[in-house]
């Protein structure tokens, strides 16, 4: 019996010691013994990973990749340079040399950082020969952007060299290396970077390499990124921006039943490939500096404009939902809306019907004076203005309107819906009423929105109260989408109220006095609003909002064209163009296509920036 427990005693015991070699082996010992990067013992060496391709929904590839080289420094290596013969090599001035050197020096003296980004593949195979010369100098593969398809940089984005600031907060960086710095490359830069090999090599002390450190077990090799399938539709964004030639302006379209973006179009534009090399950063400089243009402005995204008569749609469903209209309310205009007793209290109005109208034609004959009457009934409905603009508030938000739309898009502005704290701050007393906010019903006042909203506020009326959250991925290899994209988000204003506003919307096309008349397609059911937002400093903007077709839409757009004027001479062509490009496969309209391609308002432009200049 003894015998027995000694043996089993002698198995435990040798078992234990067998498992606490192996956790010292597998976890403290590799934990130890992973060289750092200052070892002097051990170099080490990145194997830069493929960043994954962008497609559009219909698998057109937008970004690949293509190989680039740059210069290494280990500046503790540097030995016996001859700097004029290594600059006229590098085609730098000795200026640069030292400016360089001083930096990667200020990194670190043992660290490998970049001397010289991006070279070509000419210049790679004439210094490849010859950097044997050059001791603390040596070449590394990597790959940087290509654009197969001139558009949409707005959207892709690009990569550049990380900062001091972001290495310091994110120890998977270091000093030279490249990340996603704007559009779906900033937003998705850890799915498409991919991860980073690493190979550590031994050194004699010397300082000469002698092979892999301990056999190379604690290499790795590299993981390439993540591939992305946008929602965007290459072909519709290329048409869209074709349209836009010589004008300003933002253009967002969304597919109602999903959410996904088929077009995202900000212009200006510029060429993505400009973003790319070593004179990337000139480039940028001189895009950024472009005050007069902007094209770095995502101008879907960002641009904040008075939406103007589109707005109207929020007015009618908010005043139906808080039964102070029906569809049959009757509003007599004579010509504008008057509020007031002062001189400027008087809200000018171009249907000048002059006999009753219906909710309807208010709609389709966009009067100023039935959406400032169903505004004021909401406000005055409560017992203050200040509870009834709050009301009025939680309504129009909840079209998506006033916030960032919590969308998977770099950049954005939230707008402008006032509530009732706003006007208590612009009026301290508290004595305002509804009049001091009338303009709000037509989209004025103090109401800001970006095309991306406007456009998912359209979306939401044709899915007749709910929308899902706009978002520029569609697929993602092996991630699945995020489910804040895929859950519907709905309105305050109930179902039975949004048809008889549709109707209006329908006769804005298809009724011969409807205010886009002339923009009608053959064949399809547009429902759309035309909108003029004022401009204090210059020509008023040309709106214009759609979805079609009226039952089951595919297609829901917001265009905005700065200084275009009023809504049907722009804005409405173009809107109704891309409709009919993406639900036809082809547009048969060639007059107005033409106009639009070959329209220009570059002279507006130039008077509006020869009157900045005069003030």
């Amino acid at each position: 019996m003894k015998r027995f427990n000694l043996l089993s005693f002698s198995v435990i015991l040798i078992s234990v010691i067998y498992i606490a070699r192996l956790f010292y082996l597998q976890l403290l010992e590799n934990d130890y013994n992973i060289p750092t990067l200052n070892s002097s013992a051990v170099k080490v060496v990145y194997d830069y990973p493929e960043r994954g391709y962008i497609y559009d929904r219909n698998g057109i590839l937008l970004v690949a990749n293509q190989a680039s080289y740059d210069i290494m420094i280990v500046p503790n290596e540097v030995k016996h340079l001859d700097t004029l013969e290594f600059c006229n090599l590098l085609k730098i001035t000795k200026e640069d040399l030292i400016k360089k050197t001083e930096k990667a020096i200020r990194y670190s003296t043992r660290i490998p950082s970049i001397f010289l980004a991006q070279l070509s593949k000419t210049d790679y195979a004439f210094l490849q020969e010859k950097m044997y010369k050059y001791k603390g100098f040596y070449i590394q593969k990597r790959s940087i952007r290509e654009y197969p398809v001139k558009s949409a940089p707005n959207v892709l984005g690009y990569i550049s060299e990380v900062n001091e600031g972001l290495i310091a907060k994110n120890p998977y960086y270091q000093i030279g290396e490249l990340i996603g710095t704007a559009g779906i490359e900033k937003t998705y830069e850890e799915v498409l970077r991919g991860t980073k090999g690493v190979k550590y090599i031994q050194r004699n002390r010397f300082n000469k390499e002698i092979g892999s450190f301990k056999n190379g077990v604690f290499d790795t090799l590299p993981v390439p990124g993540k591939d992305i399938t946008l929602t965007i539709d290459s072909k519709l964004q290329q048409y869209g921006e074709a349209l836009m030639a010589n004008k300003r302006g933002g253009i967002v379209a969304i597919e109602p039943s999903s959410g996904e973006i088929l077009a995202l179009i900000s212009m200006p534009t510029y060429d993505p490939n400009l973003m790319v090399g070593r004179e990337r950063s000139a480039n940028f400089t001189k895009l950024y500096l472009d005050s007069i243009s902007r094209p770095l402005l995502d101008r879907g995204l960002q641009a904040q404009y008075p939406p103007g008569s589109p707005f109207k749609i929020i007015s009618a469903l908010t005043a139906l939902q808080e039964n102070v209209i029906t569809p049959y309310t009757t509003t007599t205009c004579h010509g504008g809306y008057k509020y007031g007793s002062g001189a400027g209290s008087f809200m000018k109005c171009h249907c000048e019907t002059g006999y009753p109208i219906d909710l309807n034609v208010a709609i389709y004959r966009s009067c100023n004076s039935y959406f400032s009457n169903a505004y004021r009934k909401v406000i005055e409905k409560y017992k203050t203005p200040y509870e009834g603009m709050n009301v009025w508030n939680k309504h129009v938000e909840s079209f998506g309107l006033g916030n960032y739309l919590n969308n998977d898009l770099a950049v954005g502005q939230k707008g402008n819906i006032p509530d009732g704290d706003y006007y208590n701050r612009v009026y301290p007393n508290g004595r305002w009423r509804a009049t001091a906010t009338i303009s709000n019903a037509i989209g004025q006042g103090e109401v800001l929105t970006t095309p991306i909203q406007l456009a998912n506020m359209t979306a939401t009326v044709a899915n007749r109260g709910f929308y899902f959250t706009p978002h520029i991925a569609k697929h993602i290899e092996g991630v699945p989408l995020d489910k804040k994209f895929t859950t519907p988000n709905y309105t305050t204003i109930d179902k039975k109220y949004f048809e008889p506003v549709i109707e209006g919307l329908f006769n804005v096309v298809d009724n011969p006095r409807g205010t886009a008349h002339w923009s009608k397609v053959e064949g399809i059911d547009i429902c759309g609003k035309t909108g003029t937002a004022e401009n204090p400093h210059g020509q008023d903007h040309s709106i214009f909002i759609a979805f079609a077709p009226k039952d089951n839409p595919k297609i829901a757009i917001a265009v905005f064209v700065e200084n275009g004027y009023w809504g049907s001479r722009w804005a409405g062509p173009i809107a109704t163009l891309m409709i009919e490009n993406y639900l036809k496969g082809k547009t048969n309209r060639p007059l107005v296509e033409e106009r639009m391609f070959n329209g220009s308002i570059q002279e507006e432009y130039n008077k509006q920036i020869q009157g900045n200049l005069r003030h």
